[in-house]
């Protein structure tokens, strides 16, 4: 990756951003829906930059967001004519309140019967009876402080057990249960000890239901996780790119440049992992600057060198688009390794306003 990379560079792919706006927003009022389409005709652009000749990447931008636009006017107008046929005008059934609440208390039941007889005991003296962590340590033979971080952690095993009894499931191995309760009480070490971000794009009950958990959690300021799975995503995972760029000051320009790469490292997610994870952070040193790393538990990548060239694909594998977002951001690393996940990590420093 020290070697110098071929095609357009950065400078090249900024300069058809005004073009490309313009001819987008000739043709679509919405201003999102635009900037959408813009960073769809860059990725574009960018996947076929390696095939198309220096001379001829403006015309094919051009001809790239008349076709991109015209895609959506026509996915749009088949979804109008279609909608009759999916529409369901019979009032929903009223939900039976009784029936839920019965549920839920009886998944409450299950979760507590899971706990020990301590952490039950414990947690319901001090949650049902109201008695404070000083005297139940000096019922235990313990410390207020060692009882408080008991309960935290009783806390955080029951919302597990009961979100497991409330789907009638068991997890399917035994790394699991300790991924699901590092990742609800939101110890982040204990996350790392588990290896908990890999697991999560390996299993996917735990990464079900660790969407309710991770709320319980503190993510660090600044930091969005778009799990991905499908295309949908790569529009969430370039807004949240482009929200946090705005958030920081990042010119109209670099927040297109960002967008653009975030949607190339995760599309290829979708095309050739089915699943993973991408996590937009805010940095600070040595200035304000953005930091996404996308990650998947794939096929990997067997030759990480010969995939950073331009013109290099597979469906069999990463690489497209990756030299293309590699231009596009100020640093670029790729780990990975065959038949166990790739992951991308790109930072784009801001420029001094």
């Amino acid at each position: 990756m020290d070697t110098p990379a071929e095609g357009p560079g950065t400078a090249d792919i900024a300069a058809l951003i005004p073009l490309v706006r313009r001819i987008v927003g000739a043709r679509v009022p919405d201003a999102t829906t635009a900037d959408d389409l813009v960073q769809e005709t860059l990725a574009r652009v960018l996947a076929a930059a390696g095939r198309v000749e220096p001379g001829m990447l403006e015309p094919y931008a051009i001809v790239t967001a008349r076709n991109v636009v015209t895609s959506m006017w026509r996915d749009q107008d088949r979804q109008r004519r279609h909608q009759h046929r999916v529409v369901d005008l019979r009032p929903p059934a009223a939900p039976d309140e009784d029936v839920l609440a019965q549920e839920d208390r009886a998944a409450v039941a299950e979760a507590l019967t899971r706990l020990s007889d301590r952490e039950r005991a414990t947690l319901l003296a001090h949650e049902v009876a109201g008695q404070d962590t000083r005297s139940l340590a000096a019922e235990l033979g313990s410390t207020a402080g060692a009882v408080a971080a008991q309960l935290n952690r009783t806390r955080a095993r029951l919302r597990v057990e009961y979100l497991l009894a409330s789907e009638h499931v068991e997890p399917p191995t035994e790394r699991c249960r300790p991924v699901l309760f590092a990742i609800s009480g939101g110890d982040r070490r204990r996350q790392r000890e588990v290896d908990a971000a890999r697991h999560l794009l390996e299993c996917d009950l735990c990464a079900r239901l660790s969407e309710p958990l991770m709320g319980r959690g503190r993510p660090r300021d600044g930091e969005v996780r778009v799990p991905v799975r499908a295309d949908s995503d790569i529009v969430a995972a370039r807004q949240a790119a482009r929200e946090l760029a705005t958030r920081l000051g990042f010119s109209p320009t670099d927040i297109t440049l960002i967008a653009t790469a975030v949607s190339e490292v995760t599309r290829n997610i979708v095309r050739f992992a089915d699943s993973g994870e991408v996590v937009v952070d805010s940095l600070v040193d040595p200035r304000p600057g953005i930091r996404i790393v996308a990650r998947d538990a794939g096929p990997g990548i067997d030759d990480v060198e010969r995939a950073m060239r331009d013109g290099f694909s597979t469906y069999r594998g990463l690489g497209l688009g990756l030299p293309g977002a590699r231009r596009l951001m100020d640093e670029f690393a790729v780990v990975s390794e065959a038949g166990r996940g790739t992951t991308v990590t790109m930072t784009k420093w801001r420029g001094e306003p």
